[in-house]
């Protein structure tokens, strides 16, 4: 799974730098490492929304407070899918 966070200035101002590391921390705290790839990219043009963030291609909007309950409902639910698929 890719997860990409635009750290473009804008979505810099919003917080995306506090979603990157609470991203990093759920991901070594829940050993996943292996299975997530965390990016960072320049302006993915959806800026009034949020902090954009991409898993794969599917594109979503957090803020800082909102990050826990996003890696929970989508991120783990995903990953959670994948393995009951194969």
């Amino acid at each position: 799974m890719v997860i990409t966070v635009c750290i473009g200035s804008s979505c810099h101002l919003k917080g995306s730098r506090e979603i990157v590391k609470t991203l990093e921390s759920l991901i070594l705290s829940h050993d996943l490492k292996n299975k997530i790839e965390l990016n960072g990219s320049f302006c993915m043009e959806n800026c009034l929304k949020g902090v954009c963030v991409k898993i794969n291609e599917e594109m979503f909007s957090l803020v800082p407070n909102n990050t826990e309950q996003f890696f929970k409902e989508e991120v783990l639910r995903r990953l959670s899918d994948e393995c009951n698929q194969l």
